[in-house]
């Protein structure tokens, strides 16, 4: 039996490189799938998602292998697979979907019926989202494979632009999402409430999207410099001069067209308030600078059970949310995944005709499967990089 390794979650603020099982063509409950492929990871990246697991500040088990952002090439597949071939290069959206289900069929795949036996939608290495293993691994089985995974038209450009595609499978879409239902376009003045690896996919995805300004919120300075480093308009949210002020100090206006909560439900209060969480702090905020009849999008990660929560309500998904400044405001919010087949092919266009430099603007820094116990602990820090797990070393080898 080939060997496999992992990154293994194993209580708050611990995680570690274990050995794992080798994935069969097996669904979570032991069931033989002939619609799957197994990949050997080429790069899968930590995200913001996990981070809130490994904080605690979720219900995942001990023994969670992690990771949901996964770019692989196909070594094995199962008899029902057409279009794909042993040797592709592909990328996986990290929702997982069966394609044939009435969400799927309406493009909703981050909600799909059938791939998770306890609520709508699944994905890879998370908690209460179907029971897949992780892809921060050697090789990792991936179901439905000719629905989920796009082929990289080319195999030796997409290995040169490899820290670009990684991105792919869930921060750039996810970004991207956030900016077109927050209703982003040509001239448009966007707000964007934090400058980790989603809030800069989101800010770069702005100026994909042709924004005029796009003014990117955060407290840690290293972000805020990496925004700025590709044109964003920043704000310190430390400062305590209102949100609204700092953004007519930059547009003459206190308000904004568009706004995007990258941040999710681990916010921090402002100004002097900025080393106390308060959850609905971002949902409230925006709400005040949005114009009327303004968009709200909200790819930040809100969860229904956080053993951590500031308090009784927000164990268990419970903020206080103005929601009537929303509605007097006219107000249209977005929450949910990301469907991320909804986007990703246009995207890795963009990304193979030089339309956006996603791994630049999110500073993607490659590391091997072995540091990254250390690369969750500099994310948890504030470090504005991206890491990116290189298993094999298929990406430095490119690079």
């Amino acid at each position: 039996m080939a060997s496999n390794r992992g990154v293994v979650y194993l209580g708050p603020g611990k995680v570690e490189v274990q050995s794992i099982d080798f994935p069969k063509l097996q669904n979570p409950a032991g069931r033989k799938i002939d619609h799957g492929v197994i990949l050997k990871i080429v790069t899968t990246n930590i995200c913001g998602s996990d981070q809130h697991m490994v904080r605690g500040r979720t219900t995942a088990p001990a023994g969670l292998v992690l990771g949901h952002e996964i770019t692989g090439e196909v070594v094995e597949k199962g008899s029902d697979v057409e279009f794909l071939s042993v040797g592709d290069i592909v990328t996986v959206p990290f929702n997982i979907a069966c394609g044939r289900c009435r969400n799927c069929r309406e493009g909703r795949t981050g909600i799909c019926l059938t791939v998770n036996p306890a609520r709508p939608g699944a994905a890879y290495g998370y908690v209460d989202m179907g029971g897949w293993v992780g892809g921060q691994a050697e090789y990792v089985l991936v179901p439905y494979a000719d629905f989920n995974l796009i082929k990289f038209p080319d195999k030796h450009k997409a290995l040169a632009k490899i820290k670009d595609l990684t991105m792919l499978s869930d921060i750039f879409p996810t970004g991207y999402h956030g900016a077109v239902t927050a209703g982003v376009g040509t001239g448009s003045v966007v707000y964007v409430a934090g400058a980790g690896p989603v809030g800069l996919a989101c800010a770069a995805s702005c100026h994909l999207l042709g924004a005029a300004v796009v003014i990117v919120g955060d407290m840690i300075p290293e972000r805020l410099a990496q925004a700025a480093s590709f044109g964003c308009e920043t704000i310190d949210l430390r400062k305590d001069a209102s949100l609204a002020d700092q953004i007519a100090q930059i547009v003459g206006s206190p308000e904004v067209d568009s706004a995007v909560d990258c941040v999710g439900f681990e916010a921090r209060g402002h100004g002097h308030n900025a080393t106390t969480e308060q959850p609905a702090t971002v949902l409230n905020s925006v709400m005040e600078v949005t114009r009327a009849g303004g968009s709200i999008g909200i790819p930040g990660l809100y969860v229904t059970g956080d053993p951590g929560g500031v308090d009784a309500n927000a164990k268990i998904g419970n903020l206080g949310i103005r929601i009537g400044l929303g509605w007097a405001k006219s107000h249209s919010f977005h929450t949910g995944q990301c469907p991320v087949l909804k986007y990703n092919r246009q995207l890795m266009m963009a990304i193979l005709h030089d339309k956006v430099q996603i791994a630049k603007a999110v500073n993607a820094t490659v590391i091997g499967l072995d540091e990254a116990p250390q690369g969750y602990r500099d994310f948890d820090k504030g470090a504005a990089k991206k890491f990116v797990i290189d298993p094999h070393g298929a990406a430095a080898k490119a690079a």
